[in-house]
């Protein structure tokens, strides 16, 4: 799947790839331009291992339906979805310009705390957003909220990546076996790490707690 992430390749006849952004255990983000709008977009493409797992998949293309229905301004906003001609899935989200709350606390350290207040209040926004849908994060840590840069406007807090989150109102197609553990340790609460599969909206409420902390 290599050349897929090559610069000028063109992906479902609609994507320009430009450059790589960055990648994680999941997979790729790739800068690309819309060439019919002439819009810059980020694209996520799995990784081809976990392509190949059909639990895996099912839930990254649900991450993208979930941000795709919410409407917040403290969440990323999804425009496209689907599989490319190679059979990988990929996720076409707003370009987001700035940097995530992991660099940010590296640069700078300690916030003043109303700072801190004001960065939490927003993530709260777009959680409380999923929450009333029926969704849950799991994965709240500050390398999953973006500071986003807007022209002549303070930055604004952006929730990233609704892989990991669960549908509260979908209790049988539950896509994590009870003993799977999904997150981040020191965000974590207790009862995620003795069980995944049955956090609730606390357990969220638990890593913005950590988060604020920190």
């Amino acid at each position: 799947s290599t050349g897929v992430h090559q610069p000028g390749t063109l992906l479902m006849g609609k994507y320009r790839i430009e450059r790589e952004l960055g990648s994680g255990g999941m997979g790729v983000v790739l800068e690309a331009t819309h060439v019919a709008l002439g819009q810059t977009v980020a694209v996520k493409l799995l990784n081809a291992q976990h392509a190949q797992s059909a639990e895996v998949v099912a839930r990254f293309l649900r991450e993208a339906r979930i941000a795709a229905t919410l409407p917040s301004d403290h969440i990323a906003r999804v425009s496209d979805v689907g599989t490319t001609e190679a059979g990988i899935p990929y996720i076409v989200m707003e370009r987001l310009v700035g940097r995530d709350l992991d660099a940010e606390l590296a640069q700078r350290g300690k916030l003043p705390v109303s700072e801190a207040v004001d960065l939490m209040l927003e993530a709260c926004e777009g959680v409380a957003m999923a929450h009333a849908h029926g969704l849950v994060h799991r994965d709240l840590k500050p390398a999953n909220l973006f500071l986003a840069e807007r022209p002549l406007r303070p930055r604004v807090l952006k929730v990233l990546d609704f892989g990991l989150s669960k549908d509260d109102n979908n209790k049988q197609g539950a896509l994590t076996g009870t003993e799977t553990v999904f997150g981040t340790p020191q965000y974590m609460s207790p009862e995620q790490i003795q069980s995944a599969r049955n956090v609730d909206a606390r357990s969220d409420q638990h890593a913005l707690a950590m988060i604020l902390y920190e």
